[in-house]
């Protein structure tokens, strides 16, 4: 089974949505992604930085699922990242309330000396020249590296953003910033642009419209499962990008038709961490609601047609 590095924020959340608001709760990148990928039991650690404020019983729970936090720097007299947000009737828009960098403004990721020959690194949503010193950091070169990225980074580093880039097999992002990064309204033309700077393989995340997989010229669409009702969206793409690192790294198979599966196992995470607030979902998910699940998802997709030239 192959070794698998997360990078990203260890953080608090607090969030409203037309079904409620909470207090600080956990949050984070890396958290979701952590989480996510610990329903494969891969052997993973998360790189990351809080402050003294951060609960130990949180660091715990993230241990007692296989993730090793050895290098989740505890700044003591320091302030833990924190974000707040309101979402909109329609769940897919919101408004930020509060972004307080605190301990993550100087955050110098240190990768465990055991992890330094993963196979696998999956770096979250954080400053590109962040994310490039933990590539630097691998002893051997990693045989697939995974970037999420947002706008907020092609605004304020897009020079940086376009040198990390360079670097990794597979970059996701949604679709607005696909365009933003490209300057193309097509997403087919987006992910060839995408594909010239670097990444072989583009996800092009669609929220509530599901995910697109691009591969030189080979395209794969994994619909988003409709659900009754979406409670919070926060961690959705994390928790996506979880299921598709860890399942990869479980399966140590970085193909084209393997990550056809991936998607998909991305896809069905992510639909659990929506139906409550933050990581609660996440935190009570069990083996077998997500074969189900799996299951809901193979008979969406799957029908037999018979073409007009078989007749």
């Amino acid at each position: 089974m192959s070794k698998l590095v997360i990078v990203g924020t260890v953080a608090f959340d607090a969030i409203e949505t037309p079904f409620g608001k909470t207090d600080k709760i956990l949050g984070g990148a890396a958290t979701y992604i952590g989480l996510s990928a610990s329903q494969f039991n891969v052997n993973s650690a998360v790189v990351s930085v809080v402050g003294g404020d951060f609960p130990s019983e949180y660091i715990d729970l993230l241990s007692n699922r296989n993730i090793d936090t050895s290098k989740l720097e505890i700044v003591k007299e320091g302030k833990t990242f924190f974000w707040s947000g309101k979402y909109h009737n329609d769940m897919n828009s919101r408004d930020t309330l509060a972004t307080e960098l605190n301990v993550l403004e100087n955050f110098n990721p240190v990768v465990p000396n055991d992890y330094k020959n993963a196979e696998v690194v999956m770096l979250g949503n954080l400053h590109p020249s962040v994310q490039q010193s933990v590539l630097d950091q691998m002893e051997t070169k990693p045989k697939l590296v995974v970037l999420d990225t947002m706008n907020f980074w092609m605004d304020v580093a897009l020079p940086e953003l376009h040198s990390v880039i360079k670097n990794v097999d597979v970059i996701t992002i949604n679709d607005e910033e696909a365009r933003q990064l490209t300057g193309e309204y097509s997403l087919v033309v987006a992910a060839q642009k995408i594909h010239e700077m670097g990444p072989k393989y583009v996800v092009i995340k669609k929220g509530e419209h599901g995910a697109l997989l691009f591969h030189n010229d080979d395209i794969f669409y994994a619909p988003a499962l409709p659900l009754k009702e979406v409670f919070d969206p926060t961690g959705a793409g994390d928790t996506f990008a979880g299921g598709f690192s860890g399942y990869l790294a479980k399966t140590e198979d970085y193909s084209f038709e393997n990550m056809k599966n991936a998607l998909i196992y991305g896809s069905t995470l992510a639909s659990f961490c929506v139906e409550k607030f933050g990581t609660e979902r996440m935190l009570t998910l069990k083996e077998d609601e997500v074969n189900q699940r799996l299951q809901q998802f193979k008979n969406l997709t799957q029908f037999d047609i018979t073409l007009k030239n078989e007749n």
